[in-house]
């Protein structure tokens, strides 16, 4: 990173006095926000309304080495494809059109883009609103623009940003975003969201945080003005003869249809080029982002408009990619001139699933590959005599470790027994909360289907958390039926609820125990409490939720659930005591479907799995889809997959909806249905086995979690609903 000596001084004393109290203020970051103060009060933000607003904002040195690491410039180009435009970006974003189908018609017509390519921008930027960046805007900003370079630009984003929350578009707390200062569902800079931001839903603000029509409308508003061209392609891709001058190609060069044709560009067919909606006289330019021998495409005016959004080609034809995969088609034909392809997230979490299960501390499989990842990655390169020790994941690495023999016996988890405490706890009244839990609005203590529970209610879905068991019972989101089956013959407590979504800590089954202790844990038959609620800034509801201590277990579990739009479970598990211990876990997940028997559940294929029935005795490889059809196990299933990826969608034809299943922190799936058969002989089940497919997210079978001592680990399930 090259900085002026003046920016290395500054940025070292940034570091050594961050801003810790107002007593405490560094003189340099204190004279930059003195000027600043002087900047927005030009603009009409008045003085005291400046220091509000930054009240406690201190420097945050991590962005300066950012500036120059922005991986549209430092990433292969396969592997940043690979990443962006993969199987997970593609379904979801055609499960965005049809969601938004109305409202992308109606900004379509007005701003003249299709739905593909603004739902793409989405996709790319924010992951449909799912990641909008961790970092505080105000905090990013202000350090960008009293230190490093380019200190003018984010000096003049950092005061359209204070207009933004000062003219009431945005509300400043807990306002994040990148640490360049984009933000929002399609991650404008401040200065960009002041110029280009409309109001698509007529609430009088422009809220491209908390509103999907404010943003969709916004960006197709962008592209408009980019000078996007309604009906024309942004591109194609297309063959060049053997011998090609390389330096024509490049996005500012422009030439007539006519004249690349006479230089040998023909379609990938070899047939003389054509462009359907296109003028006689269009332009176009060539592009050749791995050389002559990988990928070559023409680019038109429309290339442009979706370039100007991020100034990198790899972006831009992320954005085209996908907008194409969106429309159905098949990607690119031609494959980028490398051995060893990119993957995927959902291959990065299956290349995590299996470090970790080597025994490399990688943190949560997530398809993120952080430097835990690569290290991980490093160390299987040199064991199996690699070079160069890059850390990179690729295809290659993957398929490696997938070649070796999985271990197919189950280990045992440590081996726990019963809690002195746990008969008397047991038989305990229900506690709705023993400690004073500030009350807010929508949260209330009540029943739910005769179950003493907390019920949740928020403009986007409401939920039902049993006491007994601290058991999701119900999640409906807004407008949709209720995602969990609960049996309508349970049986009385302390029998375990059969339904929902019971928590199996701190063993999954009898994993490694004896018959001296219940069967999956301790904590599903004991009184929890609700600990803490709290509205959170999106509307959603966040509650922190615990079972009572138990005698003679150095573990300590408390439960973080978020009811929103989607449903967030987080178990984590803290070690307390002086040694090791090794737990199996699971969030055991009953999804209501309206025909077990017509489901199908993607994102198993190719995973190994241990299967119930035949005694755990041999690993056996996924074909496609789990169902109840597969004619291994027709009409029943209890299988553990093992290094299992972390997402699974649940397709249900009869209800006409997808469940998505997304973890972190977990190795395994389990998919069970006990199927006619089974289920007669189960008083809370009968015939209500086709209600119902559990799909739970484990750590179970050979994929238990260690935690050292003082450790801490956190299994993280997140339900949402769309349409089919």
């Amino acid at each position: 990173m090259t900085m002026t000596t003046r920016s290395l001084m500054l940025l070292a004393t940034l570091m050594a006095s961050p801003l810790a109290s107002a007593q405490q203020v560094d003189p340099a970051f204190a004279s930059c926000l003195s000027t600043l103060q002087a900047s927005a009060a030009r603009q009409g933000i008045r003085a005291e309304r400046f220091s509000a607003l930054m009240a406690g904002v201190q420097p945050d040195p991590s962005v300066l080495e950012l500036l120059d690491a922005q991986p549209e410039f430092s990433t292969p180009i396969w592997d940043y494809l690979a990443a962006l435009v993969d199987e997970q970006r593609v379904d979801d974003g055609r499960a965005m059109l049809a969601q938004h189908r109305a409202l992308l018609q109606q900004v379509s017509a007005e701003y003249g883009v299709d739905p593909a390519t603004i739902v793409a921008v989405w996709g790319v930027e924010s992951d449909y609103g799912r990641v909008f960046g961790k970092r505080p805007l105000l905090q990013s900003l202000s350090t960008l623009s009293c230190a490093g370079r380019r200190q003018s630009f984010f000096r003049g984003e950092l005061l359209s940003l204070l207009k933004l929350v000062d003219q009431g578009d945005l509300r400043g707390e807990g306002l994040v975003g990148s640490w360049a200062g984009a933000f929002g569902h399609t991650q404008f800079m401040p200065s960009t969201y002041a110029r280009i931001a409309v109001d698509g839903d007529g609430d009088g603000r422009r809220d491209l945080v908390g509103s999907i029509p404010d943003a969709l409308a916004s960006t197709a508003n962008y592209l408009k003005r980019a000078g996007w061209r309604s009906g024309e392609p942004w591109g194609m891709e297309v063959r060049v003869p053997a011998g090609f001058a390389a330096a024509q190609a490049g996005r500012t060069q422009r030439r007539a249809l006519a004249d690349w044709k006479a230089l040998g560009v023909t379609s990938l067919q070899g047939d003389a080029i054509a462009v359907p909606g296109l003028p006689a006289d269009a332009r176009a330019a060539l592009l050749l982002p791995a050389g002559n021998t990988g990928p070559a495409l023409l680019v038109f005016r429309n290339y442009d408009a979706i370039y100007s959004y991020n100034a990198a080609e790899s972006y831009a034809l992320a954005i085209a990619t996908l907008a194409d995969r969106l429309r159905g088609g098949a990607g690119l034909a031609t494959a980028w001139p490398t051995d060893d392809p990119g993957l995927g997230r959902r291959e990065r979490r299956q290349l995590q699933a299996l470090l970790a299960a080597r025994g490399h501390d990688i943190g949560q499989v997530d398809g993120m590959i952080g430097t835990a990842s690569r290290r991980a990655i490093q160390a299987e390169q040199q064991r199996l005599g690699w070079t160069p020790l890059d850390g990179r994941a690729g295809r290659r690495i993957l398929q490696a470790l997938q070649a070796e023999p999985p271990t197919a016996a189950v280990p045992a988890a440590s081996r726990f027994t019963l809690p002195s405490n746990y008969n008397t706890l047991v038989q305990s009244p229900a506690v709705r909360s023993a400690s004073k839990v500030q009350q807010i609005q929508g949260v209330t203590s009540g029943q739910f289907q005769g179950l003493d529970a907390w019920l949740i209610q928020t403009p986007q879905g409401s939920a039902a958390i049993s006491v007994f068991g601290g058991q999701l019972l119900s999640f409906v989101p807004k407008g949709g039926k209720d995602v969990m089956w609960l049996s309508p013959r349970r049986a009385e407590l302390p029998t375990p609820i059969r339904g929902g979504s019971p928590v199996c800590w701190p063993y999954f089954g009898r994993q490694g125990q004896s018959n001296d202790v219940p069967a999956h844990g301790f904590v599903r038959t004991l009184p929890w409490e609700l600990k803490q609620a709290r509205a959170l800034a999106d509307g959603s509801i966040e509650l922190t939720l615990a079972p009572p201590v138990l005698d003679d277990l150095s573990l300590r579990l408390q439960m973080v659930v978020v009811v929103g739009a989607t449903l967030t479970q987080r178990l984590i598990t803290d070690n307390a005591g002086t040694a090791p211990a090794t737990i199996s876990q699971a969030l055991h997940n009953y999804f209501h479907v309206g025909d077990a028997g017509r489901v199908d559940v993607e994102g198993v294929d190719g995973l190994d799995y241990l299967d119930k029935y035949e005694n755990y005795a041999q690993a056996r490889r996924q074909q496609g889809p789990w169902n109840l059809r597969d004619p291994r196990d027709p009409g029943r299933s209890d299988r553990i997959y093992t290094q299992a990826g972390g997402r699974y969608v649940l397709h249900d034809p009869v209800l006409k909806r997808r469940i998505t299943l997304e973890t972190q922190g977990s190795r395994s799936l389990v998919a069970w249905n006990p199927g006619a058969e089974a289920a007669a002989k189960m008083a809370d089940v009968g015939d209500g086995w086709r209600d119902y497919v559990c799909l739970e997210a484990a750590n179970a079978g050979p994929d238990v979690v260690t935690i050292p001592a003082g450790g801490r680990h956190v299994l993280q399930q997140t339900l949402s609903v769309q349409p089919l």
